[in-house]
């Protein structure tokens, strides 16, 4: 997984293949995940867990705060609620 600033989201890759990505708008100290998406030959492989989890384990370790415009996003935080502290409830 990486983050890939100029496009505005955080990827996961298989070389030069793009199997996933999770969009974002980056405002301040803010990340508005707003768009994830996985290449529908990878769909069931757990790929998305894994992007989302590396996407926020980075902006934990920036010391952001995150809002789960998306839904699969949402949902991947309310199943693991040890990631609830990111988010920034005044704009949830």
């Amino acid at each position: 997984m990486q983050d890939a600033p100029e496009a505005e989201r955080y990827e996961i890759r298989d070389g030069d293949r793009l199997l996933g990505l999770a969009a974002y708008d980056r405002s301040g100290s803010r990340v508005v995940f707003t768009h994830t998406e996985i290449d529908p030959d990878a769909e069931g492989s757990g790929l998305g867990g894994k992007l989302v989890r590396a996407a926020l384990d980075d902006v934990r370790s920036r010391g952001e705060r995150v809002v789960p415009r998306c839904s699969f996003v949402r949902g991947w935080i309310e199943r693991h609620p040890e990631y609830g502290d990111l988010v920034d409830r005044d704009d949830a």
